[in-house]
């Protein structure tokens, strides 16, 4: 998929990246140009099993996935084109170490022009795709998946932080991170000692 995708690109044009996820907060390459952009036709998604950055195979935690459908706000990087190829081969290495996207060229809406911007998509035939998950299910990951990067529920509270950061509303994944929250505070409070039944000596 590297090959076909650099292939595509072609090398003698500055490379487009579209982040929806945590590229916007830590792309990890260097870039000339970063503009807020929406794409018609694929919506952000946290039903993308992680073995490996957000979990382990024996707990597999959850990341973003863009499936189809609705759309989506998000960033676009340009990349020099002298620094291309490098950049490709660092975001194959942490975005696809199990090639689970299936990367795609879309046009991109930005606030001055259109852009071609290569995007990780996510089929829904692919065996990382989670389908539906309740909310409990998402509440005991959030509580307990681990992998090489950190946690699900950081992954996703960033996420939403960046969002919001750059005026980009997701009421879908503000719920999730809600959800999670609710059961941390839950759970603390059920830690508390319970409060005494008796008042305490009087010290006159």
């Amino acid at each position: 998929m590297l090959d076909r995708v650099i292939e595509e690109w072609g090398g003698h044009q500055d490379l487009w990246l579209f982040g929806y996820g945590s590229l916007i907060w830590r792309p990890d390459f260097g870039f000339i140009e970063r503009h807020p952009a929406r794409v018609h036709g694929w919506h952000r998604a946290l039903k993308m099993w992680s073995r490996v950055n957000r979990g382990t195979v024996e707990n597999p935690g959850l990341v973003f996935g863009l499936l189809s459908g609705g759309s989506c706000r998000g960033m676009v990087f340009r990349v020099p084109a002298t620094d291309g190829l490098e950049t490709l081969g660092r975001l194959w290495l942490r975005e696809m170490p199990t090639g689970v996207y299936d990367p795609r060229w879309l046009e991109c809406n930005t606030p001055h022009s259109k852009v071609k911007a290569l995007a990780f998509t996510l089929s829904r035939r692919s065996p990382n795709f989670t389908g539906e998950l309740s909310d409990e299910r998402y509440r005991h990951i959030f509580a307990s998946a681990v992998g090489r990067y950190g946690s699900s529920l950081d992954y996703a509270h960033q996420t939403l932080l960046e969002l919001k950061r750059h005026s980009i509303h997701d009421a879908a994944l503000a719920r999730l991170v809600k959800l999670a929250e609710f059961r941390l505070s839950a759970e603390a409070d059920s830690e508390k000692p319970p409060a005494s039944l008796y008042p305490p000596p009087s010290q006159s």
